[in-house]
């Protein structure tokens, strides 16, 4: 028995979350409806400019592997946090919600623990100013083998591929986890992230990965051409092939084997965190020996619920949202 089902990497990011409206955006000069890195002191002013937030552990793969927690799995997230308010706060969020969280606080680091402002407009859509600190500085020394070698399935963080010393620790985490028997697969993240790593992507997921993530934008950027040739592409390179389309049907591929998942389509009230939580859905299926199809579904059903409210995390509890809609 492993001591972990599943264990993640990635950005240990403070979401701090508020309101706002069209007006606050277009004033604060914020992009509607995607990340954007921006530096310490506009994070301050950001900051500052929030009004009733809210703060919760965060960071993509952080959100997914706290959900496969909360369903029941043996977690835990590998991630740098300074030896500071709020990262002391993201470890103890963590291990509270039963996630394990390896890393100590860095003393005397001096970056901060990263932080995002997410500014939800009333359609739904957020738009995120995330300001990186420590945890972009993440690295093979943060990767303990104890804890890689010890998992039966490892997801790692596409954005985390911004920086050498990011690659170099996946590589050993990726590395560890098949020494354990373990597999090893990877959320895309973001189209601009694969298009500043492109080559490096590619090397990653047919070398290393059994199984990626990611959605329609990020695939076909990744190999350069439209979403269908790109797929059928990606299933001859990578054992397990996820793409999440929108709201359109989830796209899973392994081997021969193609599945179409419908999405039921909801108003969102915050799509903050939609897809670590279908990611999440999705891995517990697969870790709990599901089919693809289940599988799927368990990841829509985990998406849909997050969105229905304001924040990254599930606030009822998804298993039985499951056993209702007759999959376990």
């Amino acid at each position: 028995m492993k001591k972990y089902q599943v264990v993640g990497i990635g950005n240990a990011i403070v979401d701090v979350i508020a309101q706002c409206d069209d007006e606050f955006l277009t004033a604060m000069g914020i992009e509607k409806g995607i990340m954007q890195l921006i530096e310490r002191d506009r994070a301050e002013k950001l900051y500052a400019a929030m009004h009733e937030r809210t703060e919760a552990p965060g960071g993509s793969v952080g959100n997914t592997i706290a959900g496969l927690g909360n369903l029941g799995l043996g977690a835990a997230f590998i991630g740098r946090v300074a030896d500071d308010t709020l990262g002391h706060f993201y470890k103890a969020a963590l291990n509270a919600e039963g996630t394990d969280f390896p890393n100590p606080p860095v003393k005397g680091a001096d970056l901060p623990t990263s932080r995002s402002m997410i500014f939800v407009t009333p359609d739904g859509e957020r738009s995120m100013n995330t300001y990186l600190g420590i945890s972009a500085e993440l690295s093979t020394e943060d990767v303990a083998l104890e804890v890689v070698e010890n998992t039966e399935m490892l997801f790692l963080e596409g954005y985390l591929f911004d920086k050498d010393h990011g690659k170099a620790g996946f590589l050993k985490a990726a590395q560890g986890c098949h020494r354990g028997g373990g597999r090893a697969g990877i959320s895309l993240s973001d189209p601009f992230c694969v298009d500043r790593h492109r080559d490096s992507f590619r090397r990653l997921v047919k070398d290393e990965m059994d199984f990626a993530l990611g959605n329609e934008h990020e695939w076909a950027s990744l190999y350069q051409t439209d979403l269908e040739t790109a797929l059928k592409q990606a299933a001859t390179e990578c054992g397990l092939v996820v793409c999440t389309r929108s709201g359109a049907d989830v796209v899973v591929i392994r081997g021969t084997e193609r599945v179409e998942v419908p999405v039921h389509r909801v108003v969102p009230v915050d799509a903050t965190g939609a897809g670590d939580q279908f990611a999440a859905g999705f891995l517990y299926g697969i870790a709990t020996g599901q089919s693809l199809e289940i599988a799927g579904k368990m990841g829509c059903i985990a998406a849909a619920e997050v969105i229905s409210h304001y924040g990254a995390r599930p606030e009822t509890d998804i298993k039985a949202l499951f056993k209702q809609a007759g999959l376990l």
